[in-house]
């Protein structure tokens, strides 16, 4: 069970931009992650045709990058400020919970 899940509401720790938050989107394979709205880049793009008949018009387009997980931590509604995540076996379930109020996720 990974501490950080897609769809958990987190705040960027480190980075340039830092303090910012948003969801998860993504969690690739190599340990980064996507969040929504955070880390966004410009990417400039060809027109081209793409193999089915319809044209890629191309331009300057706005897309969020992927960050290393390190630089992110989940954010705690409660306290308002990022936390930790630890993990409890209770009735033959795993759950994730806040290691500062204690709280399931």
């Amino acid at each position: 069970m990974q501490k950080i899940k897609s769809g958990d509401e987190v705040i960027v720790i480190a980075g340039k931009d830092k303090g910012k938050r948003g969801n998860i989107d993504r969690v690739l394979a190599d340990g980064r992650v996507i969040v929504s709205g955070v880390n966004i880049i410009k990417k400039h793009t060809k027109p081209s045709q793409n193999p089915d008949g319809s044209i890629n018009e191309g331009g300057i387009i706005e897309k969020e990058a992927a960050f290393d997980a390190s630089n992110i931590a989940i954010y705690n509604p409660s306290t308002g400020k990022a936390d930790r995540v630890g993990f409890k076996v209770e009735d033959g379930k795993k759950t994730r919970f806040f290691k500062k109020t204690g709280e399931a996720i």
